[in-house]
């Protein structure tokens, strides 16, 4: 009876142990980083609508890789990777929007320092007569 009693008791144990560390394995895996995913994809498709294949190919296509590196994350069950890959990639797509737009303001800044030293040079050339 003691026997029972105690290889019961062992198996109770045992069920419990392991109970415990499945509970502990379902609390340890994070979840998908949908969010941040969704957030790279939206900041280069913004990045795609600014023109920056263009302007900032390599940041574009670096967020890219990056971004399929976090979906292929996210299929291996690493979430914590895919997080990761999830940032690098919206970091690289806004970069690419930065550079995009500072070289469009830098073009049109050019464009205006012509027009205005042909304007100089016309009115050097009538004598600042009208």
């Amino acid at each position: 009876m003691f026997e029972t009693y105690r290889n019961h008791r062992l198996l109770m144990g045992a069920a419990v142990a392991g109970a415990m560390l499945l509970l502990a394995a379902c609390a340890s895996a994070p979840p998908a980083p949908t969010a941040a995913l969704n957030e790279a994809r939206l900041a280069i498709e913004v990045a795609e609508k600014v023109d920056a294949s263009h302007y900032a190919n390599a940041e574009l296509d670096e967020a890219r890789q990056k971004l399929m590196s976090a979906d292929k994350s996210v299929k291996a069950k690493n979430m914590v990777q895919a997080d990761r890959f999830a940032e690098q990639s919206i970091v690289m797509a806004e970069l690419a929007t930065a550079r995009t737009e500072t070289a469009k303001a830098q073009a049109v800044n050019d464009e205006l320092y012509r027009s205005s030293e042909a304007l100089i040079e016309e009115m050097r050339r009538t004598g600042g007569q009208q």
